[in-house]
């Protein structure tokens, strides 16, 4: 009974040998496949160029209010005033002071 017995405890303790073997040979698949992943991703990072963030601090739609609010103010401009030079001074303040009535209005946006 005993033989049986330690014969079964050997059974057992090498199919769970067997287990822990196979899952340990799965996770170091899955890491060089991860590990490889990672290689081809960072070298495709240094080849192709940075794309600059430009418009990170505002959202679409605070830009898209800034642009249709200067186009209103140049618009405004060209009907409003008959001399050139004073819709070009209209226009160029305008354009000078966005940055900071945005900066004022809008805040800095952390997106």
């Amino acid at each position: 009974m005993s033989r049986e017995r330690a014969r079964r405890r050997e059974a057992r303790l090498a199919e769970s040998a067997r287990r822990s073997a196979e899952a340990r040979a799965r996770s170091d698949r899955a890491a060089d496949r991860r590990r490889g992943r990672d290689r081809r991703r960072a070298a495709v990072r240094a080849v192709l160029p940075r794309r600059a963030r430009r418009w990170s601090r505002r959202t679409r739609a605070q830009r898209a209010a800034i642009v249709l609010a200067l186009a209103g103010i140049a618009l405004l401009a060209y009907l409003l005033v008959d001399s050139w030079s004073v819709r070009i001074a209209v226009v160029l303040a305008a354009l000078l002071a966005a940055p900071a009535v945005v900066t004022m209005t809008l805040d800095r946006s952390t997106r």
